[in-house]
């Protein structure tokens, strides 16, 4: 079943204490479609500037993305600059040129409308409740934020969050939301706004799902190696939403396979700059990092002890 994303398609220059990567593909809607295209057909619906390369274009086309909906305006692609430091949790933006995103209104094409899976990536949530109004009903709709959209537009996002199935945002931004400090209040908050199923990305220390009746945590992959964090989360949520679409199980089991398919690729787009390490991913990998995940986080069940009280 494909999946329709709405977000942005960009150019990334990004330094980390590793390397530095000028002018890269980057922009949520990209590294998203990517990421599901592992798993599913990806409708895109973004948009770019003249100066954007046709083999840009031919890589997203090499992973069936379809990009009819992908509009080319005159001016200049949305490019963002940001570095990291040793704490790659956080990156610092050092510039942001909007450009033809800034007068970006998403245009739903008529064949998308009917898609089952909607993820809305982070955009303005006005945009966000526009794409709702030109779609039909999808099954699952899913959408991300970010701190900009917190303090600028929390009504309108609070709006947002009451029309969707599963919401995901990073811990800071949970916390900035909700004004809680404590991760498990501010998922409360949240899931009392009208969202069934609540996904904090924490980094390094993993991910954290909440619903109404269960909590489930999944670790970070340890790696050896990180050398841009710059779209891991936009890649995690492709994983989860790909692997959804492609088995339609939307159970909790499911769910929390999701999850963890999720975190395998997120884990592979940190491994190198922009989507270098996703152009290389082949699925036999993908397989084999999610045995390594479910190895990783096995234990025994408990027996009987004898003890002293």
């Amino acid at each position: 079943m494909s999946i329709l994303v709405v977000g942005s398609v960009a150019f990334d220059s990004v330094e980390t204490p590793f390397g530095k990567g000028d002018d890269v593909l980057g922009g949520s809607a990209t590294y998203f479609s990517t990421s599901a295209s592992f798993f599913t057909d990806v409708n895109l619906v973004a948009v770019v500037g003249e100066d954007f390369p046709e083999e840009h274009i031919e890589f997203l086309e090499s992973r069936n993305i379809d990009l009819r909906g992908l509009s080319r305006e005159a001016g200049k692609t949305f490019h963002w600059k940001g570095k990291y430091g040793y704490d790659l949790n956080e990156a610092q933006t050092l510039e942001t040129h909007l450009n033809v995103f800034e007068s970006f209104r998403p245009r739903i094409p008529e064949e998308y409308r009917e898609a089952e899976y909607l993820f809305l990536a982070n955009i303005d949530p006005e945009l966000q409740m526009e794409v709702l109004g030109q779609v039909e009903k999808p099954r699952v709709i899913a959408c991300d934020t970010m701190n900009f959209w917190i303090s600028s537009k929390p009504e309108a996002l609070r709006a947002v969050i009451a029309r969707v199935d599963i919401f995901i945002i990073n811990e800071g931004e949970a916390r900035q939301f909700t004004q809680e400090v404590n991760l498990v209040k501010a998922a409360r908050k949240i899931l009392d706004m009208g969202v069934k199923t609540l996904i904090i990305k924490r980094g390094e220390y993993g991910v954290l799902m909440f619903s109404d009746n269960s909590v489930f945590a999944a670790p970070a992959y340890p790696l050896e190696e990180v050398f841009d964090p710059t779209g891991a989360g936009d890649t995690f949520a492709g994983g989860f939403m790909g692997y959804l679409a492609n088995t339609g199980d939307t159970s909790e089991a499911g769910i929390r396979q999701a999850v963890i398919f999720g975190s395998v690729m997120a884990s592979f787009n940190v491994e190198d700059f922009s989507l270098n390490r996703m152009k290389r991913l082949d699925y036999r990998e993908i397989e084999a990092r999610y045995r390594s995940f479910k190895a990783m986080t096995h234990f025994e069940g408990l027996t009987e002890v004898v003890g002293s009280v």
